[in-house]
């Protein structure tokens, strides 16, 4: 016999383990529905559903609006009243799906999540998620859904601002606060998208192939923190699949580790139609659904043709499916409802109160990330007699855009009002717009992925108009030769008028980058000014970084300031002149071009209905690491006015944890704050391990010449990595490096520990 030496490949045969793993387990867990964990609300619950018919508890488990999933008049118990979205409550929707004219709906519009996860400041989040919590809570919202916790994988996905790192560690930590913030005013958290959701492109239909290994040391970490150190009581499904099965009903996701292993108590929702199959939501773990595809009218739907509606009904009756499936649901959602505003007794929320605008102001403050200065910043009012403030983004809100997360704000400060009120008449402040935003389809990934991703499988390829407006960029330029210094103000936008929603927007959910490369011709723009005014200060807002390689090295100060909120323009003003010293980090690589990514580079984005995520734990600063790739910011990067030194690295072992310290100083002139980070990294290890992971950090606030000591403390979970033969976490007793400092890049501090079993 002729030996061919095939072989399967090893990611390839785990794959193909895991799913036979996944087949025997749904055979063995499909008899009866797994008991849920017993906490202060069982009697209450229990007697309830001890009153229902089933027609009454199928009610409970499906939408019965837009925003609601069904109540129970005969016994007291109300709809769930469910609101969008992670940094302000959207408007409202009555119970149709287009938004309500004329009703009282203003909000605090917050920060995107990018830029709360920048401030890298854990108070902050807690903070943040109290406001969106208290504004849910008058608003007489149960639910609120956020925050959204997936890994930017790629710079390219639309949803990245509402994102919060790249980086496990930091998306878990900024997570947890908010969550109990939130949580601490009677309204439910909903974390989501449950997971591996990292595109936007074609997400109803891709299937995302995924080690164990990588969907525990990356795309778990900060949804298990929710669980198990937020509280969350609500979790939401994705659209995707996740090797091979809808990720909202996923026998392994929601039955094994969701509610097996992490001991989720609380309520699985579907994202709006993630629904796929009727006795699958049974059985794997979807408790609500809402919205579907079932629907034959989206102006008038009838709920009762939902998947966990009236075919959820016919298989209980037919004893296809056992009632405790249903019960288990019920359950859950009684004891959501007891926790929450629903059933649950809870003070009166606030909305837009002082306070909660003075929050969205500092997560700004501290949000936006200084990354090139060469001594043009601060500038000085008293020296600049004219400023020019030149871009489109100058003067363009951004609350009311995005997708599903936009905001109805009482108020928006754009950067030209924010720098306008902050000189006063100390300075002329001339405006320019620049460019003009135009809408262009070869510039995005569609819904279906048909636009550029499929017609051009190369998007770097992509040839778009990108030339500025002639008479617009002509205007700018004379602008600029005769100001005292100039500020532009461009990136990426949430949308484009007149295009409606979700159809013409390049930073927004349901829609993909094909590159990052500047839109609207600001890159020649850019350049053209800083020719015509060597002062310049370029500040760009988006969810994610912009080619830089051919404006950058001549441009002396860069300043990129995410979408911040309804203040953002009086943060971004505070700290072009001093007011606000930066403190801000980037929570993502920011490499020049998409294709520097590991996604692009080894793994696929967006794929051709499976997508391969073959970098595995390889994502963000650990595939740089490993390749000893360079980037253009670093993760965790981020200038101040003042300067800091590390010094007297400390490790002690106590108990189960090591004690790290160091002292921080403020070796400059002006109050700033710094970041201590702390990476970790495993010297010889029998499996592959990334040159360094974050794996602690604190923001700390110092005057000039003060100096403090930093203490952090890592527990053995620090120490672990998920075995990608036994499927299980490991603590490999050895040496470890442990390396302390400003950012990924900066880490003068190093010294090392042994870890024993």
């Amino acid at each position: 016999m002729k030996n061919t030496n095939s072989r399967i490949p090893k990611q390839l045969f785990y794959l193909l383990i895991a799913g036979l793993v996944m087949i025997l387990a749904n055979a063995c867990n499909e008899k009866k529905a797994p008991a849920a964990t017993k906490n202060e609300f069982d009697e209450k619950t229990e007697k309830l559903l001890q009153q229902m018919t089933l027609d009454e508890k199928i009610s409970l488990i499906h939408a019965s609006s837009s925003f609601t999933s069904g109540g129970v008049k005969r016994l007291g118990i109300p709809e769930l009243v469910m609101s969008d979205g992670p940094h302000g409550v959207r408007h409202e929707h009555g119970r149709g799906w287009s938004a309500l004219k004329d009703a009282d709906d203003k909000s605090t519009y917050l920060p995107v999540g990018i830029c709360l996860s920048s401030t890298w400041n854990k108070k902050l989040g807690y903070e943040f998620g109290k406001v969106l919590g208290s504004e849910a809570n008058e608003r007489g919202k149960n639910i609120i859904l956020g925050p959204g916790v997936n890994i930017i994988r790629s710079p390219l996905n639309g949803r990245n601002f509402e994102y919060l790192s790249e980086d496990p560690f930091l998306a878990s930590a900024m997570a947890v606060g908010y969550i109990k913030g939130v949580q601490e005013q009677g309204v439910a958290a909903c974390v989501k998208h449950f997971a591996a959701n990292n595109q936007e492109t074609d997400r109803h239909k891709i299937d995302v192939k995924v080690s164990k290994r990588a969907l525990n040391e990356i795309y778990f970490p900060a949804f298990k923190a929710a669980v198990k150190d937020g509280g969350t009581w609500s979790l939401m499904g994705s659209y995707n699949k996740v090797n091979g099965q809808h990720a909202t009903h996923h026998q392994y996701l929601n039955n094994e580790i969701l509610k097996g292993e992490w001991g989720f108590d609380g309520v699985v929702i579907s994202d709006w139609a993630s629904v796929n199959d009727t006795r699958e939501a049974l059985l794997y773990g979807t408790d609500i659904e809402m919205g579907t595809e079932l629907i034959k009218s989206f102006n008038n739907p009838d709920y009762d043709d939902f998947y966990l509606a009236k075919h959820a009904k016919k298989m209980i009756e037919s004893g296809e499916v056992d009632m405790s499936f249903i019960d288990d649901k019920v359950r859950r959602i009684l004891k959501l409802m007891y926790r929450t505003t629903a059933l649950g007794e809870h003070s009166p929320g606030e909305r837009n109160t002082a306070g909660h605008q003075q929050l969205a102001l500092k997560v700004a403050q501290e949000g936006i990330v200084l990354l090139k200065n060469d001594g043009l910043l601060p500038f000085n009012k008293k020296e600049i007699k004219t400023l020019a403030v030149i871009g489109n983004n100058a003067s363009r809100v951004f609350a009311e855009s995005g997708g599903s997360s936009q905001v109805k704000p009482l108020y928006e400060i754009t950067p030209l009002e924010g720098i306008k009120k902050l000189v006063g008449d100390e300075v002329e402040v001339i405006y320019a717009e620049g460019y003009e935003t135009y809408y262009d389809e070869s510039l995005f990934r569609g819904k279906s992925g048909e636009a550029a991703s499929q017609s051009r499988s190369n998007s770097s390829d992509v040839e778009v108009a990108r030339t500025a407006n002639k008479k617009l960029s002509e205007e700018a330029i004379a602008l600029a030769k005769k100001a005292d210094a100039v500020v532009f103000v461009g990136g990426w936008i949430h949308g484009h008028e007149g295009m409606p929603w979700g159809e013409g927007t390049y930073d927004s959910e349901a829609r993909d980058k094909v590159n990052i490369k500047l839109l609207f011709g600001q890159e020649e723009l850019i350049t053209e000014i800083v020719k015509a005014n060597k002062n310049t200060a370029v500040v760009l807002m988006g969810g994610s970084n912009v080619e830089m390689n051919n404006w950058l090295p001549e441009t002396r100060a860069y300043l990129h300031a995410w979408y911040a909120g309804m203040e953002g323009g009086t943060a971004i003003a505070q700290i072009l002149f001093g007011e606000i010293n930066p403190s801000g980090k980037l929570p993502m690589t920011f490499a020049n071009s998409h294709l520097d990514y590991p996604s692009h580079l080894v793994g696929e984005f967006p794929g051709n209905k499976t997508v391969n995520y073959t970098e595995d734990i390889y994502v963000g600063y650990r595939y740089f690491d490993k390749n000893n790739n360079g980037v253009v910011f670093p993760f965790g990067y981020g200038l101040s006015y003042t300067t800091f030194n590390f010094s007297d690295l400390i490790l002690t072992k106590k108990e189960n944890k090591v004690i790290v310290q160091c002292t921080v100083t403020n070796a400059g002139s002006r109050t700033g704050a710094e970041v201590a980070q702390v990476y970790v990294h495993q010297k010889q290890c029998s499996v592959d391990r990334p040159v360094k992971e974050l794996k602690g950090f604190e923001k700390v606030s110092l005057n000039p010449g003060e100096s403090t000591m930093v203490t952090i403390e890592l527990d053995d979970s620090a120490f672990k990595f998920y075995h990608p033969d036994k499927f299980e976490w490991v603590l490999e007793p050895g040496m470890f490096e442990l390396s302390i400092g400003a950012a990924s890049d900066n880490l003068p501090l190093k010294g090392t520990i042994e870890i024993a079993n």
